[in-house]
């Protein structure tokens, strides 16, 4: 039987059941990364020897009669993470000699659970593109199609996962670098409520390790179903434990619900910022059909629903003044709309982003209104299906094709930022294939601190409409 494509899920009954070992399920995964990851360059770290050496003791540990969540299981990490003896570059070709000496919290979290780690994963350069390129570890393709990307900047955990290199992956999102790649790939994520997981050791190279807060900033998990979405964030979450002194570990809310017929929905297709392409509406249309025939109540309008161009606007102010003004960009050159707000975000004093902070406190509160009335939203994760490979040095001067007629680059982060700036969690969900045959996802927004509510509704979906299907 081949292993690549089942489940964390079903990888561990298999474990528990004696039907396989982790040095089966984990020598199987090295010949498929072996086999097939020259073209999707996903894997761009690879740490095979030290993966062998955990699956063996994974299997000792069995053998023992221990227990741990995810114990045997192959798994990959983000190239953002620190994981001790391996470099962590961010694509930074001036630190692609940096290695760190400890696990980033996540990954130990990893190892605690008995999960074994194949290696890193591609992502652009200072994780700041929705593309995985750098000049250390080339480009990751899409596996449905490799003139496509695979998005980023957890590109390459996406490709990953798509491509059967292993059950499950950890990644980050600030614009929609969880989300983007597994829509665009085909497969699962959950951006978490802001600050549920700790993120220590997820930093640039040589910047210290510290329990720090960051603003918009989460890590969260990536699979191949939503069960196992669940399964890997109950083994993520949870506060830093420098911070308090001890492990700890969240008790979440319940979902609201169980059923998919108990669930309120509101469903949004439309941003006043940038159209919604063709396939991605469909898209998002199969999920209200689905829901409504499901029994789920079906809203398309909801009065609490904050202004979503002043979202957009809040969204970039917080975003470029606090993290990614670091393209070679001109505060002072022209631009209109969002392109306008990102080049004055470049030069915010502080006041200025305390002004855009208020701004978001109003709309969180706007969305404790929302989820008054609804348990969920249902919306794109960005405009389009993947798109191809644009490398231009200068990302003002990339458009994006919204069905033939170009954007600025940067105005697809809409949609993920509208659960992002009020920090919501949202799972992203594959939905079906496109008439160019890519994937196509949509993202389930849901209460903060609410995580499960979200989760559980991909999973009432999963059942529903499908989910995961490997590249042909």
């Amino acid at each position: 039987m081949e292993w690549s494509y089942q489940s964390a899920e079903e990888l561990i009954a298999a474990l528990r059941g004696g039907a396989v070992t982790s040095v089966d399920l984990t020598e199987e995964a090295i010949a498929r990364v072996e086999r097939g990851d020259e073209v999707v360059n996903a894997i761009c770290v690879r740490d095979f020897d030290r993966a062998r050496a955990a699956a063996r003791e994974a299997d000792r540990a069995r053998a023992r009669g221990e227990e741990r969540p995810l114990l045997g299981v192959p798994v990959t990490v983000k190239e953002s993470y620190d994981l001790a003896g391996l470099p962590t570059t961010w694509g930074l070709p001036a630190h692609r000699d940096y290695v760190p000496a400890e696990d980033a919290v996540q990954v130990s979290r990893l190892k605690e659970a008995g999960a074994v780690i194949l290696g890193k994963t591609n992502v652009p350069l200072g994780l700041q593109d929705i593309q995985s390129f750098n000049d250390i570890y080339g480009t990751t393709t899409n596996p449905w199609h490799p003139g496509r990307t695979s998005g980023g900047s957890s590109g390459g955990s996406a490709a990953a996962l798509a491509s059967g290199f292993g059950a499950l992956s950890i990644g980050s999102d600030l614009a929609g670098s969880l989300r983007t790649p597994a829509h665009f790939c085909g497969v699962y994520a959950h951006k978490p409520t802001l600050g549920l997981a700790a993120r220590r050791g997820m930093v640039p190279p040589t910047e210290p390790a510290l329990p720090a807060e960051f603003d918009l900033a989460v890590v969260g998990p990536m699979a191949r179903t939503a069960r196992d979405l669940t399964l890997l964030l109950d083994v993520m979450a949870g506060p830093d434990p420098l911070t308090l002194g001890v492990a700890h570990r969240l008790q979440l809310p319940p979902p609201r619900h169980s059923r998919l017929g108990d669930f309120r929905v509101l469903v949004l297709e439309d941003h006043p910022c940038i159209p919604t392409a063709a396939a991605v509406r469909t898209a998002v249309n199969a999920v209200a059909d689905a829901l409504t025939d499901g029994g789920a109540r079906v809203e398309r309008h909801s009065p609490a629903l904050p202004d979503l161009t002043e979202a957009a606007t809040v969204y970039m102010q917080l975003l470029i003044s606090g993290t990614v003004a670091k393209f070679p960009m001109d505060p002072n050159a022209g631009g209109e709309g969002l392109d306008a707000v990102r080049m004055r975000a470049l030069t915010f004093s502080h006041a200025d982003w305390l002004g855009a902070d208020n701004r978001r406190e109003l709309h969180r509160h706007a969305w404790r209104q929302v989820f008054r009335d609804f348990d969920a939203v249902v919306c794109p994760v960005t405009p389009t299906v993947a798109f191809p490979h644009d490398h231009h040095p200068n990302p003002l001067e990339r458009r994006l094709d919204v069905d033939g007629v170009g954007y600025p680059y940067f105005d697809q982060l809409v949609w993920a930022g509208l659960a992002t700036m009020p920090g919501l969690p949202a799972t992203a969900v594959p939905v079906g294939m496109s008439a160019e045959g890519l994937p196509v996802g949509v993202q389930i927004v849901g209460p903060m601190y609410e995580d499960r509510t979200p989760l559980r509704l991909a999973e009432l979906l999963e059942e529903k409409i499908g989910g995961f299907r490997p590249p042909e």
